[in-house]
């Protein structure tokens, strides 16, 4: 199950879905795998579900996903969260603490899931997403106390080689085509091991 906001969920034609690009990755490499959630994936000959929200923060996906694992159980669960909030709301500890319940929601359901967490993409749509650096530090840190060998969580780097000048849209956010490659190679790197 794919949790996240507008990157995770894709633009349609307005920005690329790195999810697209990650299926065909571990296709490519042998693994087989469903992916599960409510919603459908725009512009996929297959529905590609998913839980992403456009616009929806990392508190607001903490609040849905009990509901969300029960009506489609996963046995390994990707957190991508950290955009949609403002520099001056001081947001990171919002943050941390909603992918603390995440992940806490996720072992509740299912004591066996397998947990990623992502360090969000840097942007250039400055000020606002100045908290991102400090962000991606704190999901580390959080990444860190979690994991335990009988109930993993890995962190997936989507921060390193991310370049929002190369990398995005116009609105300096959301990935381009070369984004969504980044983000979809790093995403396969990380799942393929626990997929096999």
């Amino acid at each position: 199950m794919a949790v996240g906001d507008s990157i995770t969920q894709g633009g349609g034609k307005t920005f690329a879905t790195y999810r697209l690009l990650l299926a065909e990755k571990l296709k490519a490499a042998g693994v087989r795998c469903e992916f599960v959630g409510s919603r459908p994936t725009e512009g996929s000959a297959t529905p590609l579900w998913h839980e992403a929200y456009g616009g929806k923060n990392a508190e607001y996906l903490a609040s849905i996903l009990e509901a969300k694992l029960k009506a489609h159980p996963a046995d390994i669960v990707m957190l991508q969260a950290g955009h949609n909030h403002f520099i001056e709301e001081k947001p990171v500890a919002g943050i941390v603490a909603a992918h603390r319940e995440m992940v806490t929601t996720a072992r509740r359901l299912n004591p066996k899931a397998i947990v990623f967490i992502a360090q969000v993409i840097p942007s250039g749509k400055l000020p606002k997403y100045a908290y991102i650096p400090d962000l991606n530090v704190a999901l580390a840190a959080l990444v860190k106390e979690l994991h335990r060998p009988e109930q993993p969580v890995y962190l997936v780097d989507l921060a390193t080689g991310f370049d929002p000048a190369q990398d995005t849209i116009a609105d300096r956010v959301h990935p381009n085509a070369a984004g969504a490659e980044k983000i979809a190679r790093r995403w396969a790197e990380a799942l393929t091991p626990c997929l096999r």
